[in-house]
């Protein structure tokens, strides 16, 4: 059997053909039975179940995680992962297009593996829960499942065709003023009004805001303001997401937000906390020399990737943690026209469409393709590696 590139990849183009079926199936089930974050049970399964029939070794509760699971093919390094996400939204299922993203990882862990036989190296799927919110991808980095892998795929669908995703670091801080109740008309001067000096901190941040950076921003909700109007609030809270354009801008804006909290409550004799309260996502590092390898294998389908338009962010992904540790890829492949949105009932439709049907197709053919040249490739492997730095010690 011949081994050239070409011939490998006429191989994969024939095995993903041959489950184009099942993969819509698969994503069609998924799609009609969305589950949220951390509960995605009867999605692993079926998943794990497909894996478990093509000869992977399936590993779940990984790592401590009841529904994010390991599955692998072959042996040793190179080690190429393929990344599922299957998570819902709540009240809008897959209104983000995750059912496609995990039928597009499973047909191509199921396709390279068919086709390279058995070549050297290991074809890992990973199943990353709660992208949604939660961050299955930020724990499992943290706890090395990525550890011994040299490039992470996936893609996204959208409503752009592009190469890559910019992507913004993100985080959430619960913000508590403790101050001392009173009753406002009999002893006013009694109080310390933690309400008052929660508001007096939208105020300093909404005076920050025109300072910051591009595609910095701070945006806050009150979570807890009193219990009755006739005593002064002791206690108010609030939640506070904040993104910038890169990690390291991340923590300048949360440094920003403790001096902040700080001063008001110097300034209004109260106390106050400040504490994360979600996983942060890292901001989305592209590996420029896999995402050209995908592009290039996509376009044999009548799909041609773009470079994002500048200026233009499209929220935060967990995929953020994983790039920072190896080389990684995630465009975006419209299911509908540039007026749309994913998170939108609109969108949840476009994810059942016939173009949807045909995107995935295509996709899965381009990631399988890109999986085989990491695994066979020397000198991409080494370019990826070396766009990408050197990857930072792992902290457990």
């Amino acid at each position: 059997m011949s081994s050239t590139p070409d011939a490998v990849h006429h191989r994969v183009r024939q095995e993903v053909a041959a489950r184009t079926d099942l993969l819509w199936e698969v994503a069609s089930a998924l799609h009609a039975d969305p589950e949220c974050a951390f509960a995605e049970h009867r999605a692993a399964a079926l998943l794990t179940g497909e894996l478990r029939r093509a000869g992977f070794d399936v590993r779940q509760d990984v790592p401590g995680l009841p529904t994010a699971f390991t599955a692998r093919a072959g042996e040793g390094r190179p080690t190429v992962a393929l990344l599922l996400e299957y998570d819902a939204l709540p009240g809008l299922g897959h209104a983000c297009g995750h059912h496609l993203i995990a039928a597009a990882g499973l047909g191509a862990a199921l396709a390279a593996h068919a086709a390279r036989g058995n070549a050297p190296g290991t074809v890992l799927a990973v199943g990353t829960p709660a992208e949604e919110g939660g961050g299955g991808k930020a724990l499992e980095a943290e706890a090395g499942v990525f550890d011994e892998v040299d490039a992470a795929l996936m893609f996204h669908p959208g409503v752009h065709d592009w190469v890559r995703a910019p992507l913004t670091a993100q985080e959430q801080y619960r913000v508590g003023f403790h101050g001392r109740a009173a009753h406002p008309t009999g002893n006013p001067t009694e109080g310390i009004d933690a309400l008052a000096a929660l508001i007096e901190l939208f105020n300093v941040l909404a005076g920050l805001t025109h300072r910051l950076p591009e595609a910095s921003h701070v945006q806050g909700i009150i979570t807890h303001g009193g219990t009755a109007t006739n005593i002064v609030p002791e206690y108010a809270e609030g939640v506070f997401g904040l993104r910038a354009a890169t990690t390291g801008a991340l923590d300048d804006l949360a440094g920003r937000l403790r001096t902040a909290a700080a001063g008001v409550a110097q300034a209004t004799g109260t106390t106050v906390t400040v504490e994360r309260a979600t996983v942060r996502y890292e901001h989305f590092r592209d590996s420029e020399p896999l995402s050209a390898r995908f592009a290039a294998h996509l376009s044999r389908a009548g799909i041609d990737l773009t470079p994002p338009t500048p200026g233009v962010y499209l929220g935060s992904s967990d995929i953020g943690n994983v790039s920072g540790l190896v080389p990684a890829i995630h465009p975006f492949v419209a299911i509908m026209d540039a007026d749309g949105s994913d998170h939108t009932p609109e969108f949840a439709e476009a994810g059942l469409s016939e173009r949807a049907r045909g995107v995935l197709a295509s996709v899965t053919e381009a990631l399988a393709c890109t999986a085989v040249d990491v695994l066979a490739d020397d000198p991409l492997r080494t370019a990826a590696w070396r766009a990408h730095g050197p990857a930072p010690v792992a902290v457990r």
